[in-house]
């Protein structure tokens, strides 16, 4: 698999009043191209940080990291971030909000590409709804077809569902892996739950406490759709969250 995204030596600190404090320190990973990589770590260990170097909104002190093996210093059009503030503009419509990416599009192909991942994440009918107008779980669908309508090689993903409730969450996970099923993605996924890791990745890394390094890596060599209630997901689990410093027999 070639390589689509390499990290090498990363380090972050940031001024504190007892001094500098340091947050991720020697991270080196790489993410192959049409990989599903989850990074799982406990709060406050430097996730987030570690994605927003990644994706280009900030700069480490020292390390690389290269897209494509050229190396990224800002964010650029081959990736786009779903974080869990969310992006939809609130003055704008559904089908509007979709078009507001597609720059390189034909006036007249913009509101069929909108249409079209409208349609895709089960917003059809919803196309001229305003935002206020939509469920937390529509939103969410609303901004995946966002992302997807602009065609990023690369989705980055800080916590996307982590205000929902579970039930909706577990939707917006299936209707995920749906869309990547039809279109081929790169994805690099931060999360703090590790059953969303499990749904959803081929690997999945764990994050050490602050100043964050990779503490373990684990493959998930179990075909979609996957049953989280079987013996070998249950499994990793408990492996997962003992690396997390977690009581094995917890859950």
């Amino acid at each position: 698999m070639r390589t689509k995204i390499e990290v090498n030596n990363l380090r972050k600190a940031f001024a504190s009043n007892g001094g500098a404090l340091q947050v991720v320190e020697h991270v080196s990973l790489t993410v192959g191209d049409g990989e599903f990589v989850a990074i799982v770590g406990p709060s406050g260990c430097g996730k987030t940080t570690l994605m927003n170097m990644v994706v280009g909104f900030l700069q480490p002190d020292s390390g690389s990291i290269l897209i494509d093996g050229v190396p990224r210093a800002e964010p650029n059009a081959k990736g786009i971030l779903i974080s869990q503030q969310g992006s939809i503009f609130p003055w704008l419509t559904v089908q509007q909000n979709l078009m507001f990416g597609l720059n390189d599009h034909p006036q007249a192909d913009k509101k069929g590409v909108a249409d079209h991942y409208a349609a895709m994440v089960g917003l059809k009918g919803f196309e001229g709804s305003y935002p206020h107008e939509l469920s937390g779980g529509m939103l969410k669908r609303a901004e995946l077809a966002r992302a997807f309508a602009v065609k990023p090689e690369i989705l980055y993903m800080d916590e996307p569902f982590s205000a929902l409730d579970a039930l909706t969450n577990l939707r917006m996970r299936n209707e995920l892996l749906r869309i990547l099923e039809e279109e081929r993605h790169t994805v690099m996924l931060i999360t703090h739950d590790v059953e969303e890791a499990i749904h959803l990745a081929d690997r999945i890394m764990v994050l050490s406490p602050r100043p964050t390094s990779i503490q373990a890596t684990f493959n998930v060599d179990l075909p979609h759709p996957r049953r989280l209630t079987s013996p070998e997901v249950q499994k990793l689990r408990v492996a997962i969250l003992h690396e997390l410093g977690v009581d094995r027999n917890a859950g």
